[in-house]
């Protein structure tokens, strides 16, 4: 009998190596390659991706659209996420840590979706029985979603085409295997050719396609980067320890922005949407406290008021420590170099906390000024009042810099109540325009620093 022969796959790109090497010659990941068995690969179907007119060039204003292109979900933070709904023909991957509600927040949007849409629910990790169980604890309005329990995707394929329905939630990627391969469910071959076929079909019938996706330790979804360039939607569950909010966030978006964020709250009835998640991320203090200044992040098109902290403190060992959580560590080094030389203020020996309330993540620029702002607030224990915002980037020669939707942000806290604005020059609102908040602009670092 011929001895199997063995490869070294990579889980993070999918490349191939014959023998164990540290760093992975494609990608360049240290520590990523693992042995597997050498099988053929699976032989390529005919036909296209699309299948609509058979592979016939055809011009764009040729191409009919549908008068209603998307399909809302009942979930108006779902749509929000997705940029309005559900495209038909769209594959969506979405990973969140174990436990954390991604497939109460499925079940729920079937149960949405079900009276409009033809559903089908394909679990690979659960029996009916428990997904039934699950359905009547959230107390669903609609119990008659169709529900399959397989993880072979040739007999998960054969009932799409029979049943035909408009949308399908696959529980989970890493459950499936495909006979054409003899690895184990979960390996990169499996994952690649498994999604390859549900992307296939989805394209090809116009089937929204909604698959659930295991995450590493590392937060990343498991399996081979090239699975999420493979579908058109991007979605990651996050949520801070502890807490019962949840936030999904749209990393990946043919159909509509990326970042884009939508927030629920965990209740015994399943995830109940946040109406107003700007009063979420915010402490609301009795009274003015040091260290905190409330800044609007904009997270895709939807500004949102959040609370930044920082805490100063005299440093006991040689080399002071910069830790933040929800920003960029490396920005807090800089953005501390240039307070000490355009601001002319040391925090050389002092440990600096930086927080962001809520769990919230802020990647944007516009939270250069208010963490400044917090860092010194509590290095002088002098506080910042409570219904001023401040937002803008700070440049390396002690400018402030504008950010993109300043009007917008504007509106949002004097909705909520704020009466004060300190922002950059280039973003003071223009002439004739009615918004009920003060508005200081600032050009420079100096000038910010005087007005508190």
């Amino acid at each position: 009998m011929a001895k199997a022969k063995t490869q070294y796959v990579c889980q993070n790109c999918g490349g191939t190596s014959p023998k164990w090497v540290g760093q992975c010659p494609d990608c360049g990941a240290w520590n990523t390659l693992t042995e597997t068995l050498a099988v053929a690969a699976p032989k390529p179907r005919a036909g296209g991706m699309s299948g609509a007119a058979n592979g016939r060039v055809q011009k764009l204003d040729e191409v009919q659209l549908q008068e209603e292109p998307r399909s809302h979900t009942g979930l108006a933070e779902m749509d929000r996420v997705l940029g309005g709904g559900i495209v038909p023909g769209a594959v969506i991957l979405i990973g969140g840590d174990p436990g954390i509600g991604k497939s109460t927040l499925l079940l729920q949007m079937l149960a949405e979706v079900q009276g409009r849409l033809p559903t089908l629910y394909v679990t690979g990790e659960e029996s009916l029985t428990q997904v039934h169980l699950r359905a009547k604890r959230l107390g669903l309005t609609r119990l008659d979603l169709p529900v399959l329990a397989e993880t072979g995707v040739e007999q998960i394929v054969a009932q799409l085409q029979q049943l035909k329905p408009g949308l399908v939630v696959i529980d989970s990627i890493q459950t499936l295997y495909t006979e054409a391969l003899d690895s184990a469910p979960g390996s990169v071959s499996q994952l690649r050719e498994c999604a390859a076929q549900l992307v296939r079909y989805a394209k090809s019938s116009q089937t929204a396609v909604v698959l659930v996706g295991h995450v590493t330790k590392e937060g990343a979804i498991a399996g081979p980067r090239v699975l999420e360039h493979m579908v058109d939607t991007v979605l990651y569950f996050e949520h801070d320890p502890g807490s019962r909010f949840r936030i999904i966030r749209a990393v990946k978006n043919r159909f509509g922005a990326v970042n884009e964020l939508g927030v629920f709250a965990m209740t015994d009835g399943g995830l109940k949407e946040v109406s107003n998640p700007s009063a979420l991320f915010l402490s609301r203090h009795g009274g003015p406290v040091p260290g905190s200044v409330i800044t609007v992040t904009r997270q895709g098109s939807r500004p949102m008021l959040v609370e930044v902290q920082a805490l100063v403190d005299q440093s006991t060992i040689g080399n002071p420590r910069r830790v933040t959580l929800g920003l960029e560590g490396n920005r807090l080094n800089m953005l501390l170099a240039v307070l000490h030389r355009h601001g002319g203020i040391s925090l050389g020996d002092q440990d600096v906390f930086a927080n962001v309330v809520g769990g919230m993540r802020i990647q944007e620029t516009a939270a250069d000024l208010p963490l400044l702002l917090a860092a010194l607030s509590s290095f002088r224990s002098r506080s910042v009042p409570n219904d001023w915002i401040v937002f803008g980037e700070i440049g390396l020669a002690g400018e402030v810099r504008p950010v993109a939707g300043g009007e917008e942000r504007l509106i949002e806290a004097a909705k909520q109540g704020f009466r004060r604005a300190i922002v950059p020059e280039a973003n003071k609102p223009r002439r004739g325009a009615r918004l009920d908040i003060e508005v200081v602009a600032v050009a420079r670092l100096d000038e910010a620093l005087a007005q508190i």
